[in-house]
């Protein structure tokens, strides 16, 4: 189920945005950050100030695992 909820611009310049420490060097990366009420945010990592997806923490752990899985290999 998708959420409806906005969430502000100061809300994700206050979140506490991480990388993946597998990235290394690459500059084909991602940065996520949890938010209130149960949301994720994701972002590029080239792009710090361009749009973020919001996601519900419950779909983010369902696509992480798929991930893991190689449901997308």
């Amino acid at each position: 189920m998708s959420t409806h909820r906005q969430v502000g611009a100061s809300e994700l310049a206050r979140a506490s945005w991480r990388k993946s420490s597998r990235s290394g060097s690459s500059a084909n990366c991602i940065e996520t950050c949890r938010l209130t009420d149960g949301l994720v945010g994701v972002r590029d990592s080239k792009n710090r100030s361009g749009t973020a997806l919001i996601v519900a923490l419950s779909e983010w752990e369902t696509f992480t695992h798929g991930v893991g899985d190689g449901q997308f290999d």
